[in-house]
């Protein structure tokens, strides 16, 4: 009897183990990939590569080149800057460096999606729950709205990673209290439990509109 429970547990934790890794689930679902750029990447150097190797096979069998000569290319580019304008070649300079730049902050950079974890579906028993910013600016501009008195019209939240920001056009004759307002937003994102959490600013417009 005890071989057939510990067999029992052994199964249960190979099942245990062999499930989703839901860090890694969670990661993809916050993260975006690199197979875009990855793709451009290669596409660029498939060319170039396919190109070079065309080029080298016309001169091999003594065809004239199609666009220029491997040797004239390899003898222009030595001679760089000479022959080339410096407004063009400036031009070319600049996508080149922007073209780098892109492919630089792709890797580097995290990558990371307009979307936010809810930390508290943890304790509901649930795995994980990956929120859009839009859905959270919803909820967030719903309870500035009600805070601040006014109008769905009147209010925009913008989400990111790490801030929120509540601009608010207030009713002319009516004022608002950002403290207020912030108190709200603070306490919808405490519900919420984010991660990461983000810093909610709460900015009233100078000027308000005419209620209707």
């Amino acid at each position: 009897m005890s071989s057939s429970v510990e067999s029992r547990r052994a199964g249960s934790g190979t099942r245990r183990r062999s499930g989703p890794d839901m860090d890694r689930v969670v990661y993809r679902e916050t993260h975006s990939g690199r197979a875009v750029v990855s793709v451009v990447a290669a596409v660029l150097v498939l060319v170039l590569a396919g190109y070079g190797v065309l080029e080298s096979g016309v001169h091999a069998v003594g065809q004239p080149a199609w666009l220029v000569e491997p040797q004239v290319a390899a003898q222009r580019i030595v001679d760089l800057p000479a022959g080339i304008p410096p407004l063009l070649l400036a031009a070319i300079g600049a996508v080149l460096a922007m073209l780098g730049l892109i492919f630089l902050l792709s890797g580097i950079l995290p990558g990371k999606r307009a979307r936010h974890v809810l930390a508290g579906a943890s304790g509901e028993g649930l795995p994980a729950v990956v929120v859009d910013d839009e859905v959270i600016a919803s909820s967030l501009a719903r309870r500035a709205r009600l805070a601040a008195n006014v109008t769905p019209d009147q209010v925009m939240v913008v989400v990111s990673q790490r801030q929120v920001l509540v601009n608010v056009r207030p009713t002319s004759g009516v004022p608002v209290n950002p403290e207020r307002v912030l108190e709200a937003v603070r306490d919808e994102l405490d519900r919420m439990l984010l991660e990461p959490a983000p810093i909610p600013r709460v900015n009233v417009a100078p000027s308000g509109v005419i209620g209707a």
